[in-house]
């Protein structure tokens, strides 16, 4: 009986986090199996968005999306780090059914991705950045670390095509940094997808935990299939996304759940890069016991056991947050600000085998 009870409670639970999530309008049908599919079900990108703009049909033959590992690599080797950076212009489906021509980091040019690598070092390296633009690609670009301290019209210039430079900086503070181009109009590259991860860890490390993981939230303003973003919409006093997603791609944690063991600790570096939108970084059923937000530490075990609900974090700040989960289930990752949930802002942790009642 008991068992029974729970379940119910859990299918009551999922139901009314799907209303929540979901727009106040009617939604396609979804699966039975699926009680998160209503979020995404009920944004519809064909035809007009509220009757004020055209936006892209989507593709049904778009190629599927990349699914994007959220395992943080770990800490590099050595104190001095020479990092091949590419970027490259090249398509990217970033939804089903949406395909955007997009600006991507890579440590190669057949593994540049949106976001870019994360890189990760520690406090007291040497990282030297050879940044490096194709001649196949059509225009300047450049990259900014928020983790060095250098002259912005030293490092940061701009490359032509062909052309490469190398970005020197000593890592001097922990934290969760952004790195993006830095090229004159920057938004025009930024919303095109120029940002990454760089961790900073400090000198003496970081405890052990059990799993790792990255998320960095982004938005995407759709231009024409196949082309470059929506500049003058992504420039608006009111930014109006098509999308804000976690690691480049709408909704891909929800079909492709993070899966971890019941009671294990998980860290994740969690990054906004915006370029315009916050983010109140939230994983429903758990609560951050461990947070760094922009050098600012509230310790697990403090004084009273203090813990935090969300992190807030502006565009180009950063958290570590740490966390576990109690019981098998689903534990969806959203920002906290829902009318972005159904635009793509919503993936799963799936603890132990994803049932409650087990």
């Amino acid at each position: 009986m008991t068992r029974i009870l729970v379940a119910a409670s859990a299918i009551v639970s999922m139901v009314l986090l799907s209303l929540i999530y979901a727009r106040m309008e009617p939604a396609p049908a979804v699966a039975a199996d699926d009680p998160m599919a209503s979020a995404a079900a009920s944004m519809d990108h064909s035809g007009t968005d509220g009757g004020t703009r055209t936006v892209p049909a989507e593709d049904p033959d778009a190629p599927a999306y990349q699914l994007r590992d959220a395992n943080a690599p770990a800490l590099a080797a050595g104190a001095v780090h020479d990092i091949d950076l590419y970027v490259v212009e090249q398509p990217m489906t970033v939804a089903a059914g949406f395909v955007q021509t997009v600006y991507a980091f890579g440590l190669t040019p057949e593994t540049a991705s949106v976001p870019g690598p994360v890189i990760r070092v520690k406090v007291g390296d040497t990282v030297r950045i050879h940044f490096k633009n194709p001649a196949t690609n059509l225009m300047p670009h450049s990259v900014d670390f928020h983790a060095s301290l250098v002259a912005w019209n030293d490092e940061m210039t701009d490359i032509n095509p062909g052309d490469e430079k190398l970005y020197e900086f000593s890592a001097e503070y922990a934290g969760v940094f952004m790195y993006h181009c830095g090229t004159a109009g920057a938004l025009s590259h930024m919303l095109n997808g120029m940002y990454g991860l760089i961790i900073v860890e400090p000198a003496e490390g970081l405890p052990r935990v059990d799993r790792e993981v990255f998320l960095v939230q982004n938005e995407w303003y759709l231009g024409p299939q196949g082309q470059t973003g929506d500049l003058q919409r992504a420039n608006a006093t009111v930014p109006d996304a098509d999308f804000v997603v976690f690691n480049g791609v709408a909704n891909q944690y929800k079909d492709n759940p993070i899966k971890v063991e019941t009671g294990e600790t998980v860290r994740a570096f969690v990054l906004n890069v915006g370029p315009n939108i916050d983010s109140s970084f939230h994983v429903v059923g758990t609560i951050f016991d461990d947070v760094i937000k922009e050098g600012i530490h509230l310790r697990r075990g403090n004084d009273g056991n203090w813990g935090s609900q969300a992190v807030d974090l502006a565009p180009a700040q950063g958290a570590v947050v740490e966390f576990h989960f109690a019981e098998d289930g689903l534990y969806p990752i959203v920002t906290h600000a829902f009318n972005f949930v159904a635009h793509g802002a919503i993936g799963l942790f799936q603890a132990g085998d994803g049932d409650p009642a087990n």
